[in-house]
């Protein structure tokens, strides 16, 4: 009979399980943490699994919510729905654990991001009563105490108690203080059986009058209650018998209404309970840095870089092993302490963690199979009750096992059919493996038999794996290696560790020559699996230099093209201001010799102004054509053969000055500067600066011939502020309106730029105060908008 407990133990679940439940806040939910088990429907494991991801989405995007102070308060809510009355403890219990669900209830409600997730009917079940939860909190203080507000008339008791103990306290104070005070014991007022008395000597028995309600261990106290204040007390007495039965009522009615709440708070903690422990889970997948693996019923397994959880994650190594695809059975073979034992355990305990709803310590990627039955035959089955050897208790483990398996099973061997003769050993492992094979389970089986690994060999579905042993440091390097054959190296590793060569040589003299063959051929395969891997590193390592360089090389031309762009930017601006500025100038020409047409004869003057305008278009043409720096700009000239590393040449398409940095002489292209901008360029593009008449640029002036009378004179109409700080502007502004008046201009051109507008603005407040300028305004198009301030000058 099938009984997954002893199984579950086997690949140490219930470590796991503990560790589950030391996350968990709630004690109900500790609890069910170790007594889970792994389910085998898929439907309901994909439900699980998929609770416990949305459950680390929340964590990993708003924290987890604390589910700490609730407590299981079911029984005592359902003693108060009966008629019990509860104690302050309990209902105290009851309002914490309110209290609980609905801060988390609220914590939901703020995680706006995550909408419509698997945990949404566990978190609507929670059934917020901070009616309930005020009122307990309202009434008890502590566990031992109510509040004096519980009740008015609880309040009232209480307020009459106070005062007459404060009257009793006087009375008394007056005895302790008094001329009677030498008879006492102490001069204190201490209480017997709820009732206020002095500690009077023995031997002045008699000088007080009164009541003795108790002595000293000696005999020579005697504490009486004096004659005086024996009516107060009494009325304390009857005040704090009234106390009790109002504090009774106060419970009485308070556990009432907790009991009628008990359907609504019993789902709410049972939700509270299960959404705990999930949130536990998301925390453990956390701290194993756990992975959501995909699952399926097909019994197709692929673990990627999985780690055992209960080894340390710092050192364990990962490995990566796959189940149910291309083979349905795995023969492990390799040395002792080759992390053989680790794999087969890992291969489980993963597959039992997932279908327990938690998430495994996998990379992305990984897949899991979903069995109805997991079998393990691992460990030390040695019984000493049943008089049973290790070979005869693991023999009866594995009939069971043949008795149950079926092709939704998973079954792990440790060491199959180890601990009798080797070859009766090998014999029945490989029947057992051939009789699993025709059940179409899924088998993963550890051994050191050779006849196993042959088997493995010839037999299609069935693949061989190694544990990897490096024998120069005679340690394991616990790396899985799946299609290959392990090797035990016992003659190595005795070696290694001094054994007397001649008796190895004996040794390998009683190996069979077919068993040696075989080892030399697994031996040259090794070697060839290493020298491939190694290849691979250095492929891969090439690789990713290639693809760095390549990233490097993207880089370099993205700049290269954001320079570009941004040269070319600089060089639209530059032009846009020329033509500005030769718009305004031109305009100002015009008017001049409009003006001179009105005073020589009108032939002449049209003759004039008409040559004028033309030459003023033709200009313009030229201008605006230069202004463009898209346009290519050939230059003339031969193209160069060679250059050298310092050679100032020009670009022809572009007709700028470069420097050349670095020379291809067999791709025929030199890497250049032209100010800013660095770039690869072929030398059919470049010329030789003295192969070419290079073009006279007339500088620009700030200069504009008027005529502001019949005789001719030359005057300074603008000045150009740009760069200049505002200080230092408004100096030349100043001397430039003095200069225009002297000179008799009426009209200003004042050049600030666009910028900021912050030149502009200190300007223009300059021109308002200043007693000569009579009024200005802001260029109009064709005079430079806004760059440029038009100014009328008072003479």
């Amino acid at each position: 009979m099938y009984n997954i407990e002893r199984y579950l133990k086997t690949l140490e679940l219930d470590k796991i399980l503990q560790m589950l439940s030391s996350e968990a806040s709630i004690k109900d939910s500790r609890e069910r943490a170790l007594t889970l088990i792994p389910k085998t429907d898929f439907d309901e494991v994909s439900k699980l699994l998929n609770e416990t991801f949305s459950a680390y989405q929340f964590s990993s995007m708003y924290q987890t919510p604390s589910f700490s102070g609730a407590k299981n308060v079911l029984s005592v809510l359902n003693r108060a729905d009966a008629g019990a009355v509860l104690s302050m403890r309990d209902l105290l219990d009851t309002a914490e654990t309110l209290r609980v669900i609905r801060v988390v209830k609220s914590w939901r409600e703020n995680c706006t991001a995550l909408q419509s997730t698997p945990l949404e009917d566990l978190f609507n079940s929670l059934i917020p009563n901070k009616y309930l939860e005020d009122k307990i909190n309202f009434a008890i203080k502590n566990e031992e105490e109510l509040n004096d507000n519980a009740s008015p008339t609880l309040y009232d008791i209480r307020r009459k108690i106070s005062a007459k103990s404060s009257k009793i306290r006087e009375l008394l104070d007056k005895i302790v203080k008094g001329p009677t005070a030498k008879y006492l014991q102490d001069n204190i007022v201490t209480q017997r059986d709820g009732r206020f008395v002095v500690p009077l000597k023995a031997e002045h028995k008699g000088q007080i009058g009164g009541i003795v309600h108790d002595t000293s261990a000696t005999g020579s106290t005697l504490f009486i209650e004096p004659i005086s204040v024996v009516e107060t007390n009494n009325e304390i007495r009857v005040l704090k018998i009234k106390e009790k039965e109002e504090i009774d009522r106060i419970l009485a009615e308070l556990s009432a209404e907790a009991g009628s709440f008990v359907g609504g708070i019993t789902s709410s903690f049972n939700a509270l309970v299960e959404l705990d422990l999930i949130f536990a889970k998301s925390k453990l997948a956390y701290k194993m840095k756990a992975a959501m693996p995909k699952i399926n019923k097909k019994g197709y397994t692929y673990l990627k870089n999985a780690r055992h959880p209960l080894i340390n994650y710092k050192t364990v190594v990962p490995i990566t092993v796959g189940l149910g695809k291309e083979y349905n059975t795995l023969v492990i073979t390799g040395p002792n302490t080759g992390g053989k034992t680790v794999t087969i355990k890992t291969i489980g305990l993963l597959t039992l963690m997932a279908m327990c709803g938690l998430m495994v310590p996998v990379d992305d990627g990984s897949e899991i199979a979903i069995y109805s039955k997991i079998f393990a035959d691992i460990g030390d089955e040695q019984s000493i009750e049943q008089s049973l050897s290790t070979f005869s208790s693991h023999m009866v483990n594995i009939i069971s096992i043949l008795d149950n398996a079926d092709d939704d099973s998973l079954v792990l061997f440790d060491e199959l059919c180890a601990g009798t003769d080797p070859i009766e050993g090998a014999a029945l492992a490989k029947a057992i493996l051939m009789r699993l094979s025709i059940f179409g389970s899924r088998v993963v089986a550890t051994t050191h038999y050779p006849e196993l690994k042959s088997y493995a060999i010839d037999t299609e579905r069935v693949e061989n794996a190694s544990c990897e042993f490096d024998v120069k440091t005679l340690k394991p390097t616990y790396r899985l290696i799946i299609g290959m054959p392990g090797r035990s190296n016992a003659f190595a590793i005795s070696g290694k560790l001094g054994l007397d060569q001649s008796i190895i040589d004996s040794a390998k003299e009683q190996v069979k020559d077919e068993d040696l063959r075989f080892e030399r051929v697994v031996a040259s395969l090794e070697n060839a699996r290493r020298e491939a891997e190694n290849e691979h590193k250095k492929a891969k390592k090439l690789r990713f230099e290639l693809d760095e360089a390549k990233r490097k090389s993207d880089m370099r031309e993205k700049e290269l093209e954001i320079k570009l762009e941004k040269a070319l930017n600089e060089t639209r601006e530059k032009a846009t201001r020329i033509l500005e500025d030769t718009r305004y100038k031109s305009s100002i020409l015009l008017n001049e010799l409009e003006e001179m047409k009105k005073q020589i004869n009108a032939e002449n003057a049209a003759k004039l102004a008409e040559k004028a305008r033309l030459a003023y278009k033709g200009t313009l043409k030229e201008l605006e054509t230069d202004a463009d720096p898209i346009t290519v700009k050939k230059v003339a000239g031969e193209a160069v053969e060679a250059v050298n590393k310092g050679d100032i040449v020009v670009v022809a398409d572009i007709g700028r000055d470069a420097t050349v940095i670095d020379v291809k002489p067999d791709k025929k292209q030199a890497y250049v500067m032209a100010g800013a901008i660095k770039m690869w360029v072929d030398f059919e593009n470049l010329r030789f600066k003295s192969s070419f008449s290079p073009t006279t640029e007339k500088p620009k002036t700030r200069n504009v011939t008027g005529l502001k009378s019949r005789a001719e004179r030359t005057a300074v109409t603008e000045i150009d502020l740009r760069g200049m700080a505002s200080d230092e502007a408004i100096l030349e502004l100043d001397a430039f309106i003095d200069n225009s008046v002297l000179s008799g201009i009426d009209t200003i051109r004042i050049i600030h730029g666009k910028g900021t507008g912050v030149l502009r603005k200190n300007v223009q407040a300059h021109l308002r105060r200043h007693k000569n300028i009579l009024s200005f305004r802001l260029g109009t198009f064709g005079e430079g908008e806004n760059g440029v301030t038009i100014a009328e000058v008072k003479g």
